[in-house]
Order: C-alpha cells, then structure tokens, then sequence
C-alpha cells in the first residue's frame, strides 16, 4: 500500500495567520549603493502584515502606529533584505539603502570554520546556494554530480550509495559497511557517518559548499577527498513563512513549508515540512507495478537562543522517512565468460527451462519475481554553541544520529527462483562530539584548533540471502558424479542464511591549523591531525531451509553454497597526518596557493561474509583491511580579470597507499563482497571553473574536470566478469584463477572528462499586481565514459551521456513561478553496471532519470 505523506502538508501551507495594526504615514526613498534608485521595493513594518511597494523612483509611503522604535523590513528581487530601524518620526523622507545580492566574488563560506570570502580561501571550494540547486532539480545530494564535474555519486539504492570527489573517497559499487567514507558530510557542522544521507531531500537549505582534497585539519572525521559542507537557514525573530509546491510528469508532487518566528526576547524556532512522491519509471510485467519511484517526508525543527552578541545556541531536530517503490536493476546484458560451456547463462536457463532473457533495457521493464523494497528512517539531534572568546569563536557541536534501513532485493535480476532474496536490513546509532575554537590570534595571524570523538554502533539484524528452486543449476559444474546431486528435488530450495553482526567504532582526534602572513601577501599554512580509531567485530552467519537430510554428500553440496560463519576481530589504529600550504595574494584580484598534505582513511572491517580456507574455516587474514596512507599534491590560482568575472584553475596530484577497494567474491555466501587493499593508486588532475555576473541580467557559469585515475600496483586485484572461469598454467598444471594483475587498469567510476555549464538571463517586468523580473535559465553536463567494475572489465563500461535541463519562469520578492525540465532530450544512460552474484555471465544496469518536466510556485509571507 503506498503512503501517501503529502495531504497534510499542503493543508499546512495555507494556514498562515495574518494580524492587522493601527496606521500613520511614514514616507521615504529606497536607493542602491551608487544611489539610483531602487523600483518596486517592498516596505514592510516588522512585525505586522502591512506594507507597501514603493513607485518606479524608489518613493514609499507606509501607515503605522507602532511604539517606537520598531524596523522597516525592505527586500528587493536581487538584493539582500534589509532591516532599518526607526527610532523617530520625521518631516523629510527616509533615506534607505539596500545592497544588491553577493557577488560571485563576495561569497561567504565557513570551510576553514569562520566566514571568509570565497576567492581568498587557498582551497578548492565550488558553492551552490541552496535555492539556486533546487531550482535546478537538484533536491538532493545525488544531482549535486550534474553542477559540479569533480563530484561522483553512483547509487543503485540509498545504503549502495558511492560519494566520491575527484575519483576518490568510498568503495564503488556494493557497500560494505566496515570501511569509512572517504568524503566527509557534515550539515550545520555535524557530520553524518552514513551514505544513505545523500539521498534525503533537501530542506531550507542555504548553501552547500563542495570542497576538494583532504581536509583533515579542519573538519572532524577525517576527509580524505573532500567533504560537503551544508549550511541550512537559521530561524528568525521575525514571523516569517515560505510554501512550495511543485507537479510534474510521473505524477510528480513536491510540496514544502517553513514557518519560523520568536517564541520569547531571543528565543526563535522554525519547524520545515517537506514531501515527494513521484511514480515509479520501470516497470514489473510479472507484478504489474511501477518500480524506482519516490516516497519521502522530511521534518526539521530549530530552536534558536540569541541572548547576547556573545552566545548563540541552536538547537536541531530532524528526521526524514523514505518508503519508496524500491529501485531495481534492469538487465543490461549477458557476456561470455571463460567457463565451461555447461556454465554459460544461456545453457544455464535453458536447463531450467526458461527462455534468454531480453536484453532492452531501456524499455524500462523487468520481470522479477522478488518485489523490491527500500525502506529507511534518518534523523536526529543536535544542539551547537557558539560563544565569541576574544577575537575568536568557542564552538560545541554535539549530536546523535540515526539510521534504519529496511530492504529487499531480487539478487539474480529475473523471474528466475535463483537469488531470490537479498536483504541487509541494519540499524546505525552515532554520537558526535565537537569543540573547536576558531579565530584571529594577531592582525597577521589566524587559525582553528579543536578535538572531534565520533561512536558509532552498526548493526545488521537478521541479514537475509535466499536461494530458490532455479539456483542449483547455477552452482552445478557438471552433471556428473556428486555434482549430479545438486538436481535433487528441494535441496536448495529457500535455502539461505541470516546474518547478525555489530560494528562497534571509537574515532578520536585533535587538529590545528594556522593561517600565518608572515611577509606581505604571502600566507603561510601548515596544519596537523592526530587520529586514534579502534573496530570492533562480532559477525554470526547461520544457515536454514532447503532440504532437510542426513545425506553427507548432500550436505557436503549446501555447505558449498551456503556455511555457518562466526568470528569476532578487533583492531586499531593511530595516526598523524598534517599539511602546508602557501598562498600569494598580491592584490585582491589573486590567490595563488601550493599544498602539500597527507591525509588517513581509517583501517577497516569486513562484515559482508569472509571468503573460506580449504578446510573451510573464515579467511580472517582478510576480516581487517589495512589503512589507506595519502600523500597530495595540489596547485591553484583563484583570479578576478575583470568585475563579475571569476577564472580558478587547480592541478593535483593524489598518492595512495593501500587503497581500500571491494571485491566482488565467486562464492555466493560472500555475494556482497569483500574489502581488500590495492597497493597503490594514483589519480592525478586539472579543473578548471569560471563564472560572470553581468549585474542582475546576466550569470553564466562553467566547469570542466579532467581526471586520470589508475591502478599503479594491484597485483590481487579479482577477475572481471568476462575472465571468470581463466585458468593459467602453474608449475605444468592447468590451474583455474580467481585473481588477477590489474597493476595500470582504470579505477571504477572516474570519468576522464567532466563538463558542466549553465546560464540564466533575466529582464525586469510584471505578472499581475506583482513586480519581479522574468527568467529563463539552463545547464548542460556531460561525462565520458567510466569502468565500472573494481577490475577494469570490457564488459562492464558505462558510455560517456550528455544531460540538459532548463527551466523558464517569473519571481519576485515573495512570489515565483515556475516551469522545468530534466533530460531534455530524454537520453538514455547508465548510472552503474554490475555483475549478477555468482558470475554466470548475467548483468545489470541502474538507468537514469528519464525526461521529466512540471512547474513549480513558491510564495513566502
């Protein structure tokens, strides 16, 4: 039965009280910075309901009785909104200035932990305002990849999620949840230890800041590659509401509001609603059902305690709960592997009776006979303290999390009873704590220092994989001798196994960095981390159903497809990492900065089922996966040629030791792999971004991102799909494989060229009574071709795609409307391949969003 969240928020969003006061004119003027005047300004008395809109010069005239003083709120479209105080009354006119929104070259960012301006922050940072990347459909982190190049984010559903900057950060392809993200994810300065936050919706978000290269001297958890830095908006004194809803195609309903206003002297709140449903976009012939369609509800709330300049207080609650029609793979293709011609796919189904299965993926159909199911809950609460000490910030950030996750899967892709079900249900508590101070020491010399303790405990609670009656075709190797057993009627059938297993994680760390101009112009930055994590293991794997016999042959064949397997492992790691870097401002127009940094990624479990020794025993030489050990290199330049132009341009170079990959095992009971470490790894780049702001009439923007990643030493790396089944001859005996040499392959899921761009033109006019300016706006994308396998396979590449979007419309200060489209050109295309388990040949796609198009209106109060 689907849930239907969206009813009761759109009752809410029209149910705005509205308070009418007492009048007396006050009249006034509202002019820009050069002192031209501003048209069509709303004046509003702060407070009440009344305003006005001033004439084409600018002139107002408003009628109140407030007690003075009271403020004048005054907001403009492309001006930041303004309160002006007034203490008394007067016979000649207010003179009010307003300041035209930043400037690309003002952004504000908190990426070293205090506001700076972008341009002369030494780190490779892209920004995107929250209502800038929801007006472009990006309404969560997954569509963040289409606006900025360096970013990689493939997910076949919201716990397989891979979030990588610049190639670099988590495992593609299955999650196991025993290694930790590469990219940190921090939202109003907590940091969120699980992938699957990447997929919530947005909700009153203010700005995201995608910053690139290791940054563990700065932020809590160690960020290997980079981290998200979202801010959301705080709530205010004054009584203020917004309402969105957007409809689209696939049925496609979005509705959001936020109403934020002071509860008591300093204290504000805000509560945020938000809902999407969408239909699904591939559909079940066997069911007869839509698939990979949304489902969401999210709420935030925020008390906001502001009793002196000195102290701020903020407390946060959220939870965001997703039932989705889940989102399943398509099969994309079978391949010919190096096994017996009994062993091939299309012998296989054959056997069993069953026709080849069609390879169109993109008619968006499949027949599984397993119904999909993707279910989670995400929240939680945090409270952050900000006390003013000297020149500096106190900060605390302290939090706890949670998330539950809830699916089902048809592991074999098909309306076969092979990999009938998958299901890797888990429950995940975190306990963050953060105290850092951050500030000027002297006219020359600035820093941060603070201590981060992170806990987390990850459970998997009766992890289900299950057999069905096709699946002993598919493990048999021949139909002779004990392998002809494996045709005995029911011996396999609902066989399977149930995982319990607890990931208990301490991470502990002190870090610094100083930002010293120890000549004019000429910063210097050195920074250093020091990281104490420890993992702790229990894992419980036992076996049920199939046939239930006393047959030691028969049992010897179930034991080879599924075991019991327990074991418990414990380990720890310290570590001290740090960076330098200089950075040359001559003048206001260039930032020129070297880095050098190393940086940690903490050592890591296995917990997705070990591969087993000859007499059957876990391979516990692999339940511990070894730290990866960075060393980067970067060279940038930030420049403003000319007004409202920005050019940056970044050259790096990333070393890594012991980068943790995931492999994909033959043995089905370990069907959602196993971590291993590659030897060494390098990737090594250049992005290039620009943008212009020509006043309020003109914003183009652009990127591109080339990106060389390979394996510079992976000597056990695990056979592509096509080789499985290779035999090589060793010591004069034909010898089947499982491994191969990969040293020189393409890493998974980088594309060496990343390309996006965008534009919007906007003129003044009217809708209506309403003042505003007309829009019409669109971006482009395009990435080229990526492996997407651990091992660089021929099979398994998805084709470089090119997405445009565009959206055209009116806003004003308190109303916009309107119209978008996603895939304009309603492009085909791949997010991920993958091999089904077992590697028989079979195997599967996750497709992108076809065209979608609709309109949306927002109004604020």
């Amino acid at each position: 039965m689907k849930h239907n969240y969206l009813s009761f928020i759109i009752l809410i969003l029209f149910s705005i009280p509205v308070t009418i006061f007492a009048q007396s004119p006050i009249t006034g003027v509202i002019k820009r910075t050069d002192g031209a005047p501003v048209p069509h300004a709303t004046v509003k008395i702060r407070g009440t309901n009344i305003s006005v809109s001033a004439d084409d010069n600018g002139v107002f005239s408003i009628n109140s009785k407030q007690e003075l003083p009271f403020y004048l709120q005054v907001s403009s479209v492309g001006y930041k909104p303004q309160d002006f105080q007034v203490f008394k009354l007067q016979d000649t006119p207010l003179e009010l200035i307003l300041v035209e929104n930043a400037l690309l070259d003002q952004i504000v960012v908190t990426s070293r932990r205090r506001s700076e301006v972008l341009q002369d922050v030494p780190i490779a940072i892209t920004v995107i305002g929250g209502q800038a990347a929801e007006n472009a459909g990006a309404f969560n982190v997954n569509r963040l990849k289409e606006l900025v190049p360096s970013v990689q984010l493939y997910a076949s559903n919201a716990r397989n999620t891979t979030l990588n900057i610049r190639g670099l950060g988590s495992t593609f392809g299955l999650t196991n949840d025993g290694i930790d993200p590469g990219v940190g994810f921090y939202v109003d300065g907590v940091y969120h230890a699980r992938p699957a936050a990447t997929s919530t919706d947005f909700l009153d978000i203010e700005q995201i800041e995608v910053i690139r290269g290791p940054q563990g001297t700065l932020f809590g958890k160690n960020t290997t590659a980079g981290a998200f830095n979202i801010t959301t908006i705080k709530p205010t004194q004054t009584p203020t509401a917004k309402v969105e809803l957007g409809f689209g195609n696939y049925n496609f309903l979005q509705a959001k509001t936020s109403v934020s206003g002071g509860l008591a002297k300093n204290l504000a709140a805000k509560l945020s609603i938000s809902g999407t449903q969408r239909d699904g976009t591939i559909w079940n012939t066997r069911e007869e059902r839509k698939y990979s369609g949304q489902n969401n509800l999210g709420f935030k709330s925020q008390l906001y305690y502001t009793p002196s300049d000195k102290l701020q207080v903020l407390l946060s609650g959220d939870v965001s709960i997703q039932h989705p029609a889940g989102y399943p793979l398509v099969i994309a293709g079978v391949a010919t592997t190096e096994r017996s011609a009994y062993r091939q796919y299309a012998k296989i189904v054959a056997d069993l009776g069953y026709q080849q299965p069609k390879v169109d993926p993109f008619s968006r159909t499949i027949n599984t006979n397993t119904p999909w199911r993707h279910n989670q809950s995400i929240g939680g609460i945090s409270l952050n303290v900000d006390y003013k000490i000297g020149n500096g910030t106190l900060t605390s950030t302290t939090a706890w999390r949670f998330w539950n996750w809830d699916p089902t899967n048809d592991r074999d892709f098909s309306e076969l009873s092979a990999l009938t079900k998958s299901q890797g249900n888990s429950r995940h508590d975190q306990y963050s704590q953060e105290v850092r101070y951050a500030g000027n020491i002297t006219e020359k010399l600035s820093g941060v220092v603070g201590v981060f303790v992170l806990g987390q405990n990850l459970q998997g609670l009766n992890q289900t994989e299950e057999v069905g009656k096709d699946q002993w075709r598919f493990v048999q190797t021949a139909n002779t001798g004990s392998q002809a057993l494996y045709s005995t009627p029911g011996l396999l059938d609902g066989f399977g196994i149930k995982t319990n297993s607890t990931i208990k994680s301490l991470s502990a760390a002190v870090f610094a960095q100083v930002d010293w101009e120890f000549l004019n112009h000429l910063h210097i930055l050195p920074g250093l981390r020091y990281t104490y994590d420890k993992k702790d293991v229990d894992y419980d794997r036992q076996t049920y159903g199939g046939l239930q016999t006393s047959d030691a042959a028969l049992l010897a064949l179930k034991a080879a497809v599924y075991a019991n397997q327990q074991f418990t492992t414990s380990t720890d790691n310290n570590n001290l990492s740090g960076n330098i870097t200089l950075s040359y401002r001559p003048t206001d127009k260039v930032n020129a900065y070297g880095t050098f940094s190393t940086a940690y990624k903490p050592v890591g479990v296995n917990v997705g089922g070990l591969p087993t020794t000859s007499n059957g025993q876990a391979d516990l030489s692999v339940a511990v996966v070894k730290p990866e050990y960075v060393e980067h290199y970067e060279l940038g330049v930030k420049t403003k040629p000319i007004k409202g132009l920005l050019v940056n341009v970044t050259a790096f170079n990333t070393d890594i030791k012991d980068y943790q990959t995931n492999v994909q095992s033959p043995q089905l009971g370990v069907n959602r792999g196993y971590l291993a470490n590659a030897e060494k790894v390098k990737v090594k780049g250049l992005e290039v971004d620009g943008s212009y702001q020509l006043e309020r009439f003109l914003t183009l923007n652009a990127a591109v991102a080339y990106l060389d990643g390979k394996y510079v030493k992976f000597t056990n790396a695990p056979l592509p799909l096509e080789e499985t089944g290779h035999t090589e001859v060793i010591n004069g005996v034909s010898t089947q494989v499982a491994f191969k040499d990969a040293s020189g392959g393409r890493l998974p899921g980088i594309s060496k060229w990343n390309v996006s761009g965008g534009a919007e033109f906007s003129t003044p006019g009217n809708l209506a009574t309403k003042n505003g300016r007309y829009f019409i706006a669109g971006d482009a994308s395009y990435r080229s071709g990526y492996s997407s396998n651990p091992t660089p396979s021929r099979v398994l590449n998805v084709e470089g795609y090119s997405l445009l979007n565009a959206r055209i419309g009116f806003k004003s200060e308190k109303f916009s409307i309107f119209a978008w489209s996603r895939n304009i050109t309603n492009k085909n295309y791949y997010e991920q391949l993958q091999a089904a388990a077992g590697n028989s040949g079979l195997y599967a796609g996750v497709l992108g969003d076809p065209r979608t198009y609709g309109a949306t209106l927002r109004y604020s109060f």
